[in-house]
């Protein structure tokens, strides 16, 4: 017996009409024989927990004969009325789908769709992503599609489940067995209520999560679950118990390898030409909404673009938002509110006391759901708050760093690289080890602590054996993680398989570029984003990462990326057609807080109490005399330990979180 149910605000299956919004979904399909009462519940259950992505209404689809439950919930962003809800039947009731996120490309899709004999009751671009399955099959109806999502789709008469992901993993999706489950969803938590949930931790994972500040994909942070991977699609069939399938519909590595090997043949003027031209599109594709629409503005150069090429494709000012600190080091909102004045963008500016922010640190464990270490997820979620008091979509300017090579330690890297790739490798080593001793001998002297950290990573650096290690070095927050977590083994990542990173790169900059926007831009700065918006019911869209533009990005020379040691050049000659150079031209900053200060001021205590040594050892996850010397080294101001402590203390406050729950 299959069964619908609405609460919220619901309606009745039939019209769709509406274009999809920013979501949650979940479900499972289990080969124990359930009631369908007992489905509905641990399905309503599940769907319950997800109600910040979806505050509006929220619905569930079962088959009692089938053992399969679709949950979703809903944030209404474009048509505001109730036939647009999850989950959604195709026409010919083949196949349900529920489905988190935004198809942008959908009413050129509805037209080839339309030509081809297929008929709609509406307008939403769910109802297309049903057509296009049913016209193309699912792999080829994923390769048409120009947007971010998370999809679940069942088929009834092939009696499979399809999850699939976005190119670049703007949104996420969890799955795992659970005995004789398969379930899925867009965050832990609501895997976390099943039923037969697992909750061992992964030690593997817990260890690679001390190395990077983040569990990378495919781990999560329990050993029974795991995250699918940037445009993949998952397939479980009722016929083949535990069996799962596993296809790639778009492949980042051939982006890569295609772009070098069929390069952008124009000159720098006309290749910013074309991407001005194209970045125009992408923007204006994700500015479509029914409700209010704004965009971060930090007054660097990604956040800068995105609303220049918004305002100059809007009739009236573009909502903007910024947050202030009050620390200078810290503080870039004047910088934005002179791009806001120049392009005329209605901005809104909040400067935060370092109280307001500290406050924000307790919500941490909840917002991510699994340890997460970025300390910029703290003025993300403050951001996100403040652009939600007026509207309900903003976008950003996450992806410009990776892919066109805007981080520092791309041109750092580089520059380290040719000065001692040159030398033999015992002559690294021992200069390595000769370093060693050095923050030890500086204690006590003026900033003794910053100069300890720097020529401890310069030991690790000159300790690389090859280009791949000294990039692993550079971002390794722990170099020794397993002696950190007794009893885990570093799980292999893209990090460690050098095999997987394209040899027609052939530089180091490439493959840096390549390796982060693979994992750090997927598992770090998209996570990041994905939770502090959608905490605070906020869709954010991302237009650089369309992945036409990571196509183009891969075929572009990379002196047009990094120029004189400078980034981000082509995307800069973008920015200067629409603001003057002067007002972005400055020291990258990033989106940092004073986690070093706080550690030794206002957050001691707590740390202390999240790191003691009866804690540590009665969980057994760490090893308390490592993490208690870091401790004490920070404190004491013999060496700056910020990022190593927050690491732990992310997962220390993840468990006590758990354990209050």
């Amino acid at each position: 017996m299959r069964s619908w149910s609405r609460h919220g605000m619901c309606g009745k299956i039939g019209e769709p009409r509406g274009v999809t919004e920013m979501c949650g979904i979940a479900g499972f399909v289990t080969s124990s024989r359930l009631a369908r009462a007992e489905l509905e519940s641990i399905s309503r259950a599940m769907n319950e927990t997800l109600v910040h992505r979806g505050p509006d209404s929220g619905g569930t689809w079962t088959d009692e004969g089938a053992g399969v439950a679709l949950g979703h919930r809903r944030l209404a962003i474009l048509d505001l009325s109730p036939e647009g809800a999850q989950p959604m039947q195709s026409r010919s009731g083949r196949f349900l789908v529920s489905f988190n996120g935004e198809i942008y490309n959908h009413d050129a899709l509805r037209e080839r769709l339309v030509g081809l004999g297929h008929e709609f009751r509406g307008h939403s671009d769910t109802e297309v992503l049903l057509a296009a399955v049913e016209q193309w099959g699912v792999v080829h109806a994923l390769e048409q599609f120009n947007g971010m999502f998370a999809i679940a789709l069942w088929d009834r008469e092939g009696r499979v489940l399809h999850l699939a992901r976005d190119r670049m993993g703007e949104k996420p999706l969890y799955y795992g067995w659970l005995r004789g489950t398969f379930a899925f969803a867009s965050e832990l938590k609501a895997l976390r209520v099943h039923p037969d949930f697992d909750s061992t931790i992964d030690r593997d994972a817990l260890a690679s999560f001390m190395r990077h500040g983040y569990v990378p994909a495919p781990y999560s942070i329990y050993a029974s679950v795991r995250k699918l991977v940037p445009a993949e699609l998952l397939t479980v069939s009722l016929a083949r118990p535990g069996h799962v399938s596993r296809t790639k519909y778009w492949s980042h590595y051939d982006a890569a390898r295609i772009g070098v090997e069929t390069p952008f043949l124009g000159s720098p003027a006309e290749a910013v030409t074309e991407l001005d031209s194209l970045l125009r599109d992408a923007v204006k594709l994700r500015m479509h909404a029914d409700v209010p629409l704004g965009a971060f503005l930090s007054g660097g150069i990604d956040s800068s673009t995105v609303v220049a090429l918004m305002q100059a494709q809007s009739t009236r000012p573009i909502r903007t938002f910024t947050i202030g600190f009050t620390e200078a080091r810290y503080n870039e909102a004047m910088h934005a509110k002179g791009v806001a004045r120049h392009l005329g963008t209605e901005h809104t500016e909040l400067y935060l006391t370092p109280r307001e922010a500290l406050d924000v640190i307790p919500r941490l464990p909840v917002l991510y759901d699994e340890p997460f270490a970025d300390s910029s997820q703290i003025p993300t979620f403050l951001v996100s708050q403040l652009a939600r008091r007026h509207v309900t979509v903003s976008l950003s300017g996450d992806g410009g760093d990776e892919l066109f090579c805007g981080y520092g330690r791309y041109a750092k890297g580089l520059t380290i690289w040719n000065k001692i790739r040159w030398l033999p490798p015992a002559l690294r080593a021992l200069g390595a080890r000769a370093l060693r001793p050095l923050p030890t001998l500086l204690a006590g002297f003026e900033r003794a602590k910053w100069w300890a950290a720097y020529l401890e990573a310069v030991s690790r650096l000159l300790g690389a054996r090859d280009a791949h290690a000294l990039y692993r070095a550079l971002l390794s927050l722990c170099d020794e993680p397993t002696r950190l977590v007794p009893g885990s083994e570093e799980p292999a990542t893209i990090f460690t398989d050098v095999r997987a990173w394209p040899p027609e790169l052939r530089t180091l900059t490439g493959w840096m570029m390549f390796v982060d926007s693979l994992s750090y831009l997927p598992d770090d700065i998209l996570v990041k984003v994905d939770r502090a918006s959608m905490g605070v019911s906020l869709e954010s869209r991302v237009p650089l990462l369309d992945h036409r533009v990571v196509e183009m990005a891969w075929r572009l020379p990379e002196d047009v990326k990094l120029r004189n040691g400078v980034g981000k050049w082509i995307l800069r000659q973008v920015l200067y057609r629409y603001v003057p150079k002067d007002l972005v031209e400055r020291q990258k900053m990033g989106f940092a807080v004073p986690i070093d200060a706080w550690l030794a001021g206002p957050l001691r205590e707590w740390a202390c109490d999240l790191v003691s040594e009866e804690r540590l050892r009665r969980q057994g996850y760490l090893e308390p005399a490592l993490v208690q010397r870091m401790l004490h080294e920070h404190l004491s101001g013999r060496i700056s330990r910020s990022a190593q402590l927050w690491n732990v203390l992310m997962f220390q406050a993840w468990l006590a979180g758990l354990a209050e729950a």
